[in-house]
């Protein structure tokens, strides 16, 4: 079996009967998922950022992405390495100044 391509690896891995190399995930590696958050108030970057800053002081979250509705309701999406109660992100969004209006998935 030939080697044909430039990534470095060896051609002394032991692939599987079916030519694959199974490469187990690291333990420590975080499962992420994401979850959609409507909320109402934000106006402006400011309110991003406040929304954001907050939101990112849970220790489940990873990061978090928002789009603004400066005239209606935002939509924040956050990405966690586990799960994070829908009360605990209600008090983040409060404590920033607005109002999680509902938490999708």
């Amino acid at each position: 079996m030939s080697h044909a391509c430039n990534c470095g690896c060896s051609d002394n891995s032991k692939p599987t009967s079916q030519g694959l190399q199974i490469i187990p995930r690291p333990e420590a590696t975080p499962i992420i998922s994401q979850t959609e958050l409507k909320i109402s108030g934000m106006t402006c970057g400011h309110c991003v950022s406040s929304v954001t800053e907050e939101l990112k002081e849970i220790p489940e979250v990873q990061s978090v992405e928002i789009i603004l509705d400066a005239k209606g309701v935002s939509t924040a999406i956050i990405s966690t390495s586990g799960a994070v109660g829908q009360e605990t992100i209600r008090q983040a969004v409060e404590e920033a100044g607005y109002t999680l209006e509902s938490v999708g998935s």
